[in-house]
């Protein structure tokens, strides 16, 4: 699926792990129903729930041409108890 881009590392999200959060980068068109089927499709676990956010724009300016960076959408998936996602276990 070209949909859901990559997985989101930083402070926050690892603090999440502890809470069986994760977080990924997706498309902006992408709706949540898609991507709960792909992420328990794709990684064989049951999701619980999912919150999603955009991020603000941020201004880009080349000469005299002024326009945005990029938009995507980030969703942080919690995973029901006794699931996990391999790509980010540290076991």
């Amino acid at each position: 699926m070209d949909k859901i881009g990559y997985p989101v590392l930083t402070e926050k999200t690892i603090r999440l792990l502890e809470k069986n959060q994760y977080s990924f980068d997706v498309g902006v068109k992408s709706n949540k129903i898609e991507i709960k089927n792909w992420i328990e499709q794709f990684f064989g676990v049951k999701v619980k729930g999912i919150n999603s956010h955009k991020l603000p724009n941020k201004g880009k300016r080349i000469g005299t041409i002024t326009g945005y960076t990029v938009r995507y959408k980030r969703i942080i998936i919690t995973l029901k108890s006794g699931y996990s996602i391999p790509l980010f276990s540290s076991k």
